[in-house]
């Protein structure tokens, strides 16, 4: 199942990109005060949008601008045209609200739907869905996007995983959707009830919500025998279904450009980075009605490849997300990205792929302890495997932590409900 859209012409997709970019600028100038107050201070009317080149003159938009606009300042329709809602994670603040309308609903669907068909999953497949039902839109949204490419859909939810594992296996589940952390967990407690995760019917993990290096995929496609594809989204942009990889390269997630225009920028100054630099990803959203949203600054670092893709698709594809504009660290003036740290550890032999970040402050230092879990079947020492550790992290990052700390299998909480939490600043 794949719509015309997804392998145009790319002059073909630029024309529709800039018609509907203009309407979308008309109709939040029209119906959202805070977008008319913010185009009417850059001196910028919807008439002055008649290109993508002309994009760059529209006012940016942040997290921090939904928070103050919250509960619904941002909506774009009266009340009685909002057909749900939802909300992303409150834990710095106010949640961020979002709503859709009965049409905004329908092609969300069609983009869950062209996510999953591009991982592999077919009508007819069984998807069990692990991802939390609720206010966070990943329930929802995988579900109505494989209800949509006609799957039958497993709604488990988060938790519950042996039951999970028990259904996959009664129920033949050919795809799991879930987070990346949850899908190793997965497999860790299939093994403790002494099942053999490669055995279970799972041939697709549809994860994402949360950063997945390339030895994290490898890892969890080895131990449940799986083809792992990544899925993007964001509850401000429309939630899962913005971009996901195939299965055909596995190199890059699509953007569905018809419905989210892309840019990247540089972090710190706006700007848009030269095609193939690294910054921050920019999404507009070019379809949305009961909240149109002009370039949000998703806080995601990534880059943007517009070379012909394998299967075919002619939409641009992003990297996979290599850590947050937001999420920076800096331990005695040394830049670090947790995805970074993630990515030189995961790749040393006898490593699991559990780790945590704490982070403290002694005097006017601060100071960064790393926790690292032992692979179950290392023949490394712990004193090689610390030095290996130490070594590549210098060698890749210029960086040692102040305290390293390997720990047995299973001696690193899991995550069973919601997303993994890497990093613990004890500092504030």
């Amino acid at each position: 199942m794949r719509s015309s859209n997804e392998s145009l012409d790319p002059a073909a997709l630029r024309e529709l990109q800039a018609d509907r970019l203009t309407k979308t600028v008309e109709r939040a100038y029209e119906n959202v005060p805070f977008y008319r107050e913010r185009l009417e201070e850059a001196g910028v009317e919807p008439s002055d949008i008649e290109s993508l080149d002309d994009i760059t003159k529209l006012p940016m938009t942040t997290k921090e601008d939904f928070r103050d606009e919250y509960p619904d300042g941002l909506f774009a329709v009266d009340d009685e045209e909002i057909a749900r809602i939802h909300a992303s994670s409150g834990t710095t603040g106010k949640p961020k609200i979002v709503s859709y309308t009965d049409d905004d609903l329908d092609i969300w669907g069609k983009a869950m739907a062209r996510s999953l068909a591009a991982a592999g999953v077919e009508p007819g497949d069984t998807v069990q869905n692990a991802y939390g039902y609720g206010l966070f839109t990943g329930g929802l949204g995988f579900h109505q996007g494989a209800e949509e490419l006609g799957t039958t859909v497993v709604p488990t939810s988060s938790g519950g995983t042996q039951r999970q594992i028990e259904l996959a296996q009664d129920l033949e589940s050919d795809v799991l959707a879930c987070t990346p952390s949850y899908a190793l967990y997965f497999a860790e407690t299939a093994e403790e009830m002494d099942l053999d995760p490669c055995d279970l019917p799972i041939s697709v993990i549809a994860y994402g919500a949360e950063t997945c290096t390339e030895p994290m995929r490898e890892e969890i496609e080895e131990r449940l025998d799986a083809t792992g594809i990544n899925n993007y989204g964001l509850s401000e942009i429309i939630g899962p279904g913005v971009a996901a990889e195939c299965h055909e390269a596995q190199d890059g997630l699509h953007i569905w450009e018809d419905h989210f225009y892309p840019e990247v920028v540089d972090p710190r100054t706006g700007e848009p980075v030269a095609e193939g630099e690294e910054g921050e990803l920019v999404l507009t959203t070019l379809t949305k009605e009961a909240l149109p949203v002009l370039r949000y600054r998703t806080g995601d670092l990534t880059t943007l490849n517009y070379d012909e893709c394998e299967c075919g698709r002619t939409m641009v594809r992003m990297d996979n997300v290599t850590g947050r504009a937001d999420d920076l660290l800096i331990v005695r003036g040394v830049n670090l990205y947790p995805s970074e740290i993630e990515h030189v550890i995961l790749d040393v032999d006898g490593v699991a792929p559990h780790y945590r970040i704490d982070l403290h402050k002694e005097g006017s230092l601060d100071v960064m302890k790393l926790t690292i879990e032992k692979a179950e079947e290392s023949d490394r020492s712990e004193n090689e495997l610390r030095d290996v550790i130490l070594s590549r992290l210098q060698n890749v990052l210029s960086f040692t932590p102040d305290d390293l700390e390997l720990v047995d299998p299973g001696g690193i909480a899991r995550t069973e409900v919601g997303k993994v939490q890497r990093v613990y600043d004890h500092r504030r």
